[in-house]
C-alpha cells in the first residue's frame, strides 16, 4: 500500500501545483460596461485637453507621393498564418512596397503612408520614430496603415507570439522597413504642386462576405477611394476596401502582395498614375475566392474589385480648397487579458510576455470633407454601419483604416462577445464591450473635425 499512498501524494501535489499555476497564469475576464471604466474617463480626459484647431484658409491643397522598394535582397521569415510558425518564403512572386502621399495646406503638413506588410509593426513604428529629424513631417501627422497581405517581410516581431506570426526577430528588418517608411516620406515631398481632391464610393457586395458568422452578419461593402488630381491630369489615387487580403493561403510560400497588389497594378496601368491601397474595416470580412488556384484567385478578386471601381460611384464629390486637419492621440484600453476559455484569461504580465508592449494609439486625418481614422486592430466591418451613417450626418465621408502602427488585435462587434472563434476570444485582447467603445472613440473624433 506504501507505493499507492505515494502515488496519491504525487497526484495531490501536482494537482496543486496545477492549480497554483493556473491562479497565477489566468483571472477571470473583465466585463465591466465600457462607460463605467477607467479607461474610458481617460479617453474623454483627453479629448476635453485638445486644443482649437486654427481657422480655415482658401489656399490649394499640396500633394507629393513616391515608393520605395522593401522586396528583401534574400529569402527570410513571412508575417502571416500562424501555421507557417514564421518559415522564410521560398520566391518572390511579386515585389512589396512601402507607398506615401504627402499633402500640405495652410501651414499643415501630414503624410499617409502604406505598406505591403501584415500590419505596420510596433517595433517598426517605434524606430520610425527615432529616426525623423526636426526638419521631418512629426510622427502625430504620419497616417500609417498596411495593406494587410499575409505573404510579406516577417521578422520585426518581439515576444513568444512573434515565432509564429513573424517570425525570428531580426532588428535588421526593424531597421530596413522603418528607414524605408521614411525615405518613402521624404521622396514625396521632392516633387509637390497643387491637386484637386475628390472622394467616391461605389458599393460592392459581390466581393466580400463575413467569415465569423455568415449571413447573420453583415459586411462593410463600400469601396472608398480619394483622388487627388493635378491639372496636368497626374494623379494618385488611395482606396480601401474591407475584404481581407487573404486569398493567398498558408501553404503558399511565396512573397506577394495578394489582391491588392494586383488591383494597384491595374491602376498605375492607367499613365501619370500612382495608387496606395491600405486595408479597411477588415476584422470579421473574408474576400470571396473563386478560381482555380491561389493566384488565379488573386486575379479574380482584384478583377472584381477594380470592375466595382469603375461603376458609377454612389458618391462622388470634389473640395476645391479642401481643409487639413491632422492629430494622434493615445488610446486608452485598460490592461490586455485574452481569453483561454469563456471564464478563464490571461493575466496581463503573461499577455505582455506572449505578445510584446508597445503604447496603442488612434490616428485621425481630416481632407475636406473626408475623415480618415486609423486604429490599432483589426476593425471589423460590421461595426462600420453606425459610425458611417453618424459621420455623414456630420456632413463626413468615413474610412476606417486598420493597422496604424500598433496592435491591439480584433475589435470585433459586442453581440459575438461569447461566441467561441479565433477572432472573439483567442484575439479579442482586451475584453468586452470594445466594439461600442471604438465605435464612440470614433463618433468623438467625428466630432472634433467636423
Amino acid at each position: 500500500m506504501k507505493w499507492f499512498r505515494f502515488l496519491i501524494r504525487v497526484v495531490g501535489a501536482l494537482l496543486f501545483l496545477g492549480v497554483l499555476l493556473i491562479t497565477i497564469l489566468t483571472t477571470r475576464p473583465d466585463t465591466t460596461p465600457y462607460r463605467q471604466s477607467e479607461y474610458y474617463r481617460q479617453w474623454k480626459q483627453e479629448m476635453k485637453a485638445i486644443s482649437p484647431f486654427p481657422s480655415e484658409t482658401d489656399t490649394l491643397l499640396q500633394a507629393g507621393w513616391a515608393k520605395v522598394n522593401i522586396t528583401p535582397a534574400h529569402p527570410g521569415p513571412m508575417a502571416g498564418y500562424g501555421k507557417r510558425k514564421g518559415k522564410p518564403y521560398e520566391t518572390v512572386h511579386d515585389s512589396v512596397f512601402v507607398r506615401a502621399i504627402r499633402l500640405e495646406n495652410g501651414g499643415v503638413k501630414t503624410v499617409i503612408v502604406s505598406a505591403d506588410l501584415l500590419i505596420i509593426p510596433p517595433t517598426v513604428s517605434e524606430k520610425l520614430k527615432t529616426l525623423l529629424t526636426p526638419s521631418d513631417i512629426p510622427y502625430e501627422h504620419i497616417y500609417l496603415g498596411a495593406t494587410h497581405t499575409h505573404n510579406s517581410v516577417g521578422g520585426w516581431g518581439q515576444g513568444i507570439s512573434a515565432l509564429f506570426f513573424s517570425g525570428p526577430y531580426d532588428p535588421a528588418v526593424e531597421d530596413t522597413l522603418a528607414e524605408a517608411i521614411l525615405a518613402a516620406i521624404r521622396n514625396a515631398g521632392n516633387r509637390m504642386q497643387p491637386v484637386r481632391l475628390s472622394y467616391e464610393e461605389v458599393v460592392d457586395t459581390v466581393d466580400i462576405n463575413n467569415r465569423l458568422i455568415g449571413s447573420q452578419g453583415t459586411v462593410d461593402p463600400e469601396i472608398r477611394t480619394v483622388r487627388f488630381r493635378t491639372s496636368g491630369n497626374e494623379e494618385a489615387i488611395l482606396t480601401t476596401y474591407a475584404a481581407h487580403s487573404t486569398v493567398l493561403n498558408a501553404s503558399t510560400m511565396q512573397l506577394s502582395r495578394d489582391w491588392p497588389g494586383v488591383l494597384v497594378d491595374s491602376l498605375e496601368k492607367t499613365p501619370g498614375t500612382f495608387a496606395l491601397y491600405m486595408a479597411g474595416a477588415v476584422g470579421s470580412m473574408s474576400p470571396n475566392e473563386a478560381g482555380t488556384d491561389d493566384f488565379d484567385e488573386v486575379n479574380n478578386q482584384a478583377t472584381g474589385v477594380l470592375s466595382a471601381l469603375r461603376t458609377e460611384p454612389a458618391v462622388n464629390e470634389s473640395f476645391p480648397f479642401p481643409r487639413l486637419r491632422s492629430l494622434t492621440l493615445p488610446l486608452p484600453l485598460g490592461a490586455p487579458a485574452p481569453r483561454v476559455t469563456q471564464k478563464m484569461a490571461l493575466r496581463p504580465w503573461v499577455f505582455k510576455k506572449a505578445f510584446g508592449d508597445a503604447p496603442l494609439t488612434i490616428k485621425a486625418l481630416r481632407l475636406g470633407k473626408v475623415l480618415l481614422v486609423g486604429v490599432p486592430c483589426d476593425f471589423s466591418g460590421e461595426l462600420m454601419a453606425p459610425i458611417d451613417d453618424y459621420a455623414r450626418q456630420q456632413g463626413l465621408h468615413l474610412i476606417v483604416t486598420s493597422f496604424n502602427g500598433g496592435y491591439a488585435g480584433y475589435i470585433t462587434h459586442d453581440r459575438w462577445y461569447h461566441l467561441e472563434a479565433y477572432e472573439t476570444q483567442t484575439m479579442n485582447w482586451y475584453g468586452a464591450h470594445k466594439g461600442a467603445y471604438f465605435q464612440e472613440v470614433i463618433r468623438d473624433l467625428t466630432d472634433l473635425l467636423q
